[in-house]
């Protein structure tokens, strides 16, 4: 089986991880990078050993034989980056958070599908080998329906240092990290039909909201909380890490710090370390997040490949939007939002 070719559109701070990851995987061949800024995309083709290197995406398009595109830049060129590879029937794979607002959202996913153009969103979080176990712990039969949960992320973080354009963005982090717990609560715990949200800035320094959090009535009836935060000094202040606790009717699952994963039922509690996997490219700092990446990268290329389901499909990620923006809407008016199913 041929490798894939594809090239990537974005040569800031996530591209040499995220290219890591497919490289990790295999069966890809990296033929083009591209940025606006031509000296970013030369260090990126310096450091991979790329012959091809481009300024403009659709001097890309239009040049390059590739399978797909991996876009991986601010979110306010998803969409025109995502239109021009569909217009040429690339498949696009594109960063999360997938548009800066529904409506260009809808029209990213639509147009995808009328060019038949597979679309997918590149949301890793879900793929965390700790977060994968409590799903895995949930469908033990023994614990029973979820009634309640609450995820956790919440930490002191200087993300602004290595991403500092993250500072002028109005709505930061229920798109920055929303995003990604807002897919963990979907992935765990199904479709919500109600949202009520509360948002504040803590850090004077930033123009969007640092902290948020997100009170769910979920399709099954169970409440989910989601609490997110860059402003919080904490006990255990373990970035990037997710806390979760799904609370059955006969048992419950909990994510801790440092990777555990504890099961109650029956009255007993039992608990495994699930330490993901460290590659010798990932930041320290990161391990968690960029081992996230092999994963989602190997599920998505299966899927390019037809030979299995991807998760993040855009159409999937569109309810994720959905939930992002509703709670923007709740934090405007301090009114719960009713969700269409």
């Amino acid at each position: 089986m041929r490798n894939l070719r594809f090239a990537v559109v974005g040569c800031g701070f996530w591209a040499p991880f995220q290219i890591a990851g497919w490289l990790e995987v295999g069966g890809v061949e990296l033929a083009a990078v591209c940025d606006k800024n031509r000296a970013k995309a030369e260090a990126i083709a310096n450091k991979f050993g790329v012959r091809k290197v481009y300024d403009d995406a659709k001097t890309l398009f239009d040049n390059e034989a590739i399978d797909f595109v991996d876009i991986i830049t601010d979110v306010d060129s998803h969409a025109p980056l995502t239109f021009l590879a569909a217009e040429r029937g690339i498949a696009v794979i594109c960063q999360k958070p997938m548009a800066p607002n529904l409506e260009i959202a809808r029209k990213m996913v639509e147009t995808c599908r009328a060019k038949n153009v597979p679309f997918f969103i590149h949301e890793n979080w879900r793929w965390q080998a700790p977060i994968r176990q409590v799903k895995q712990a949930m469908m033990d039969c023994e614990i029973g329906k979820p009634f309640r949960g609450h995820i956790l992320y919440a930490n002191s973080y200087p993300v602004f240092e290595n991403q500092p354009s993250l500072k002028e963005i109005e709505q930061f982090i229920l798109t920055d990290m929303g995003s990604h717990i807002l897919d963990v609560a979907r992935f765990l715990f199904g479709e919500a039909r109600r949202v009520y949200c509360q948002t504040t800035r803590v850090n004077s320094e930033i123009r969007g909201e640092d902290v948020a959090t997100v009170v769910m009535l979920m399709d099954t009836g169970a409440t989910v909380t989601c609490e997110l935060s860059y402003a919080s000094k904490l006990e255990h202040d373990r970035f990037p890490e997710t806390f979760i606790r799904v609370e059955c009717d006969n048992g419950s699952v909990e994510l801790g710090p440092d990777f555990w994963v504890k099961v109650t039922k029956h009255g007993t509690t039992t608990g495994t370390r699930h330490v993901p996997k460290h590659y010798k490219w990932a930041m320290p700092s990161h391990h968690l997040v960029h081992a996230s990446i092999v994963e989602c990268n190997a599920n998505l290329l299966g899927a390019l490949r037809s030979e299995k389901p991807a998760e993040t499909t855009g159409e999937d990620n569109l309810r994720t939007m959905e939930l992002i923006f509703a709670a923007y809407e709740s934090a405007r008016t301090g009114k719960a939002v009713e969700l269409s199913n």
